[in-house]
């Protein structure tokens, strides 16, 4: 998406990519389908990175616009996420991206973890795209009591599959950093997403609720006008890359394999 050091906003050749990605199962392989959700992951024996994951679910009863609010609203998501420790829009980039951070809990013995991150989204008629990956910002440096992680690239793909029925697919190549082995990074994100999808559902279900009653009307995710953000030039901005970024030693993580698939959050 962008050169070594240059960070650009994603255009519609990078949404198309997204989307394509989202939907093609070829090069991918299955791990996981049950309840209306399924898990793919492919691997990427030649690289250092982690696997990418992707995830689908079939979300009946719920409104493909319902669900990309939700995706977006971060003072719902304060509701409802039960791993956030912090998380807020920082800046406006262009009417169609942001400045954004988000910190989580994970279990023990691991320490939690937080991202910067530049994310765009694009509305096409009855289905949503939204894309995110990480960046640099020097007001917002690594924290010692937070482990920084990487969002190589990851997104939402949301369908409508008419008034009141919608999916979504989650695709995503997350480095949480630290000395995690890469068995955790890999197995556990198998396990935990569908978990998280289905949270995932149960706040759409309360969503339309919860926001009539805290200001139903401002989404400027949908009217650019209504954003109350700072204003924050692109070039001002610059990649951040998983290599540069110091390694915590979690080597204890060795006497919890059994439990990393059991806990809640890893990334």
């Amino acid at each position: 998406m962008s050169s070594r050091d240059s960070v650009r906003v994603p255009d519609d050749s990078d949404f198309g990519a997204f989307r394509a990605e989202c939907e093609d199962e070829r090069g991918w392989t299955l791990t996981f389908c049950k309840g209306g959700v399924s898990v793919w992951v492919q691997p990427l024996e030649t690289q250092p990175a982690p696997h990418k994951i992707k995830c689908r679910m079939e979300c009946p009863d719920v409104a493909a616009e319902t669900l990309y609010d939700v995706l977006h609203d971060t003072e719902y998501r304060r509701c409802w996420d039960p791993h956030v420790l912090d998380t807020f829009d920082i800046a406006r980039l262009t009417a169609n991206a942001d400045l954004g951070y988000y910190a989580w809990r994970c279990p023990k013995p691991l320490k939690n973890r937080d991202v910067v991150t530049l994310r765009s989204w694009l509305p096409l008629g009855s289905d949503y795209i939204i894309i995110n990956y990480s960046v640099k910002h020097p007001k917002f440096p690594p924290r010692k009591d937070l482990v920084r992680a990487v969002s190589i690239r990851t997104g939402y793909l949301v369908q409508g599959r008419g008034e009141k029925s919608c999916s979504i697919t989650y695709l995503a190549q997350v480095d949480p950093k630290g000395s995690l082995p890469k068995w955790v990074v890999n197995k556990s994100s198998q396990f935990l997403a569908p978990k998280a999808m289905k949270k995932l559902y149960k706040a759409c279900l309360k969503y339309p609720a919860w926001k009539s009653h805290h200001e139903p009307s401002f989404k400027p995710w949908l009217f650019p006008e209504q954003s109350r953000l700072p204003t924050l030039p692109v070039a001002s901005l610059s990649l951040q890359h998983a290599e540069s970024l110091e390694n915590i030693d979690e080597s204890s993580l060795a006497e919890t394999k059994d439990e990393a698939s059991d806990e809640d959050s890893v990334n």
